[in-house]
C-alpha cells in the first residue's frame, strides 16, 4: 500500500479561464482591484497559499467560502490582507513630502493659529506614510507654537492596520528617515528595529476603510490628503471617482498629493494643479 501524500504539499492546478474570471470580478466588485492577466501569477500564489492554510482543496470550492454567510466575510478580510498589503518605507517618495513641508509652513501664515491640522494616508498600508506625514507636519509646524496636528491613516487591510497601530519598523524602512529625525521620533529596540515615539503615536490613528465607500467616510475639511501607490491598482474611470471623493473632503486651501504617473489628464473644478514636475498635487480653491 502506497504512503499518503499530505495533499498541502502538492502544487495545486492552475487556474482555468473560468476560475480566474470568477476572482477577478469578485475582486474588482468589492474592492476595486483589478487583477490583470500579467498579475495571474500573483493572485494564484496567494490563493493557493490560503487555500493550504484553510484545507480548500480547489479554486471553485475556496470562492464558495468566500462568498458564503458570515464566515465568508471573515475569510474575504483575511485573503484581501494578503493581496492589498505592500512593502512600502518612510518617506517613500522624498520629494512629495519636501513640498508638504514647504506647503505647510507657507500656509501656516494663512491659517488661523489655534485651527488643528489634519493629514489623511489614504491606503496606509503598514503605517510608514502615515508617520512620515506626522513628522513632516511636526517638523514644519516648529516654532509656530502648540499648533494641534492630527493625521489619520486608512486601509482595508485588518492586519496591516495591526501592524501601524504596533509602530515597530526593521531600520532597511528607515533608510530615508536622517539620524536627527530617527533619534527624535524612534526608539530602538532589539534585532534592530525601532518603534514610532509615544508623542509621535499619540498624534496618529488609524482606521479601516474601502475606498469604493469614501462616498460614507467621516472625514472632512481635510488641510492634507496623501494618495500615493495605491490608484494604480484600479481602472482609470475609477480613479477619478476616487479622486473626485477625495477633492470633496479637502478644506479650502487643502492640499492633494498623488503618486507621480497615477493618474493622467485628471482634473477638477474646485482644485489647481501645483506647479512642480516631481510632485503630482493639487490644491483646493480658497472659498
Amino acid at each position: 500500500m502506497q504512503p499518503s501524500v499530505d495533499w498541502s504539499l502538492r502544487p495545486l492546478a492552475d487556474m482555468s479561464p473560468a476560475e480566474f474570471h470568477d476572482w477577478q470580478a469578485l475582486l474588482e466588485a468589492r474592492s476595486g482591484l483589478v487583477v490583470s492577466e500579467q498579475r495571474r501569477a500573483f493572485l494564484q500564489v496567494n490563493l493557493s497559499s490560503r487555500m493550504r492554510e484553510v484545507g480548500a482543496t480547489d479554486y471553485a470550492s475556496y470562492y464558495q467560502q468566500v462568498v458564503s454567510g458570515p464566515r465568508g466575510a471573515v475569510e474575504w478580510s483575511a485573503l484581501m490582507d494578503r493581496l492589498t498589503v505592500q512593502e512600502t518605507r518612510f518617506f517613500r517618495h522624498p520629494p512629495s513630502f519636501a513640498f508638504l513641508s514647504t506647503y505647510i509652513r507657507e500656509r501656516c501664515e494663512q491659517r488661523e493659529a489655534a485651527r488643528p491640522w489634519s493629514l489623511w494616508s489614504v491606503g496606509c498600508s503598514s503605517g510608514e506614510e502615515t508617520y512620515s506625514l506626522a513628522i513632516t507636519a511636526a517638523e514644519a509646524l516648529t516654532g509656530a507654537g502648540e499648533v494641534p496636528i492630527g493625521v489619520i491613516g486608512t486601509d482595508i487591510s485588518l492586519s496591516a492596520l495591526a501592524r501601524s497601530r504596533e509602530g515597530i519598523y526593521a531600520r532597511r524602512r528607515l533608510e530615508h528617515v536622517g539620524d536627527e529625525l530617527r533619534e527624535q521620533y524612534f526608539q530602538p529596540l532589539e534585532a534592530d528595529r525601532f518603534q514610532v515615539v509615544p508623542s509621535l503615536a499619540a498624534r496618529v490613528c488609524f482606521a479601516r476603510l474601502n475606498v469604493l465607500e469614501l462616498a460614507d467616510a467621516p472625514m472632512s475639511n481635510m488641510d492634507v490628503i496623501f494618495c500615493q501607490n495605491l490608484l494604480i491598482y484600479f481602472r482609470r474611470w475609477r480613479r477619478r471617482e476616487i479622486l473626485n471623493r477625495l477633492a470633496e473632503r479637502l478644506a479650502p486651501g487643502g492640499l492633494l498629493v498623488i503618486g507621480v504617473g497615477e493618474v493622467v489628464d485628471w482634473q477638477h473644478p474646485d482644485l489647481e494643479p501645483v506647479a512642480d514636475n516631481q510632485v503630482l498635487a493639487f490644491t483646493r480653491k480658497s472659498l
